[in-house]
């Protein structure tokens, strides 16, 4: 069964416009648009995201169609909007944020959603087994896309709910961008299965979110490791949320006080947290930690999904991942749209360990080492000891080519002392080879992850002053 038809079986389903509290069901959303649906030649459509009604309802029609879709972040630089569609050539484009595109006409396709379609009638072949483009950079608009089948994301999902506490009366806020591989993981499993979907650009540092959340009960929230590090800040574990059954993870390793504080929540409030892992090229998970083993499992992602195997390097420890969730290849112009070969085994970049009951440890990625007179050091395990060492504070470390390490803190209550003390006591460190900068406002991608790349960038060119 194709993964629109599963959505749309839901005749229970309903979405919620959170800023007018409209609510429309899927009965009303299925083949809604004046859009020509036609099987004999494929189109590329540009959906630029903003977690809204209008574009749920976009994606979800033209996913009825035999057209593929690209998902892209509707907070793009225009000028990578432009760069993009002169790239891929779309036949439609999905954008509220513009009133005007060059070489496309407003065409209105409902009471209240307009579309941009292109004024030429040129065609080129778009393989019969690509359904999704996720876009790999959430800042900077990058023509490298990852190629998704219907079945990738049908295999997915199945594997998801599997495990995931899902129950159709379920209220579910589309707080995580469904243009970031997470968020389109949550929307599919719950459109699937639960009741109401809550259709919402706003996000936890707004009153309006709390506002929502209260007012229409939400029966979960999901996030990346500085979402709950955020929450921790805010004091929300320090009391209950009586609507909220469970809560979602993954883009990242939790530090060992946040694991805790969570772990004390889950047990005081009784709410369930399921940690995951995955990669936008295995469409959304490829592993996942059950509430149950949270725990006394500290720090793992759990075991493989159903469905899916993971397997070790012997050289280099890189984690590798086989399942039939595992995408067909990248797109870099338009010219790649006319190949699907599904890989046999994802790379993932990740270097990882197994204990002995079969539980996997992200341990570092391999890009994120950094050699410091001859010493390899693992940036992301020097962030945990910081974070542990120093609770309560975010702490991201940059390399800047192997000369020197470079940590931004959030947090005034430390220093460069401070700092110093726990890299001298934990790894050794010589004060000559890193630097410390105090950030209040750490530079985030779209889905909320640290944009490491803005902040090297940044920190390379001067922006940043040390």
């Amino acid at each position: 069964m194709k993964l629109d038809e599963l959505i749309f079986r839901n005749k229970n389903l309903v979405f919620r416009d959170a800023k007018t509290g409209v609510d429309k069901g899927i009965d009303k959303i299925s083949n809604s648009l004046e859009i020509g649906y036609h099987e004999d030649v494929r189109g590329l459509i540009f959906v630029y995201n903003d977690n809204q009604l209008g574009a749920m309802e976009v994606l979800l029609n033209f996913y009825q169609s035999n057209d593929a879709i690209a998902l892209l972040n509707i907070g793009l630089f225009e000028g990578y909007k432009i760069e993009l569609e002169r790239k891929y050539k779309p036949l439609y484009i999905f954008d509220p944020s513009r009133t005007e595109i060059n070489g496309y006409m407003p065409v209105r396709v409902s009471e209240d959603i307009t579309l941009f379609k292109r004024s030429d009638d040129f065609r080129y072949p778009i393989n019969q087994n690509i359904k999704i483009l996720m876009n790999t950079s959430g800042t900077t608009g990058s023509p490298k896309f990852v190629k998704l089948s219907d079945d990738n994301l049908v295999e997915n999902a199945i594997s998801i709910l599997d495990y995931m506490p899902i129950q159709k009366e379920d209220v579910v806020p589309i707080n995580v961008p469904v243009n970031f591989v997470y968020g389109l993981s949550i929307f599919t499993t719950n459109c699937i299965k639960a009741s109401t979907i809550v259709c919402t650009s706003k996000d936890v540092f707004q009153k309006g979110f709390w506002d929502d959340f209260a007012n229409y009960k939400y029966s979960t929230l999901g996030g990346v490791p500085y979402f709950y590090e955020i929450l921790q800040r805010i004091g929300f574990f320090k009391k209950d949320s009586p609507s909220l059954r469970y809560l979602t993870h993954t883009g990242g390793l939790l530090n060992q006080n946040l694991w805790n504080t969570i772990a004390e929540y889950s047990k005081k409030f009784q709410k369930q947290f399921v940690v995951q892992y995955g990669q936008t090229e295995a469409g959304g998970r490829m592993a996942a930690l059950l509430s149950d083993d949270f725990y006394h499992k500290r720090g793992t992602i759990g075991k493989p999904i159903k469905g899916g195997m993971f397997r070790l390097h012997e050289d280099t420890g890189e984690l590798i991942y086989s399942g039939a969730n595992v995408f067909g290849g990248y797109a870099n112009s338009i010219n790649d749209l006319e190949f699907f070969k599904q890989a046999e085994e994802l790379y993932t970049g990740d270097i990882a360990r197994v204990d002995k009951d079969g539980y996997y440890y992200i341990e570092g990625r391999m890009k994120r080492i950094v050699k410091l007179l001859g010493v390899r050091l693992n940036l992301d395990e020097v962030e945990l000891i910081l974070k542990n060492s120093l609770e309560g504070s975010i702490f991201i470390c940059v390399g800047i080519e192997d000369k020197y390490m470079v940590i931004v803190y959030s947090d005034d209550k430390w220093d460069r002392q401070s700092i110093g003390g726990v890299l001298r006591e934990k790894l050794g460190i010589n004060p000559n080879y890193y630097k410390t900068k105090f950030l209040k406002e750490i530079p985030l991608t779209v889905n909320g992850k640290v944009d490491y790349p803005l902040l090297t960038k940044e920190i390379h060119s001067g922006e940043i002053r040390l």
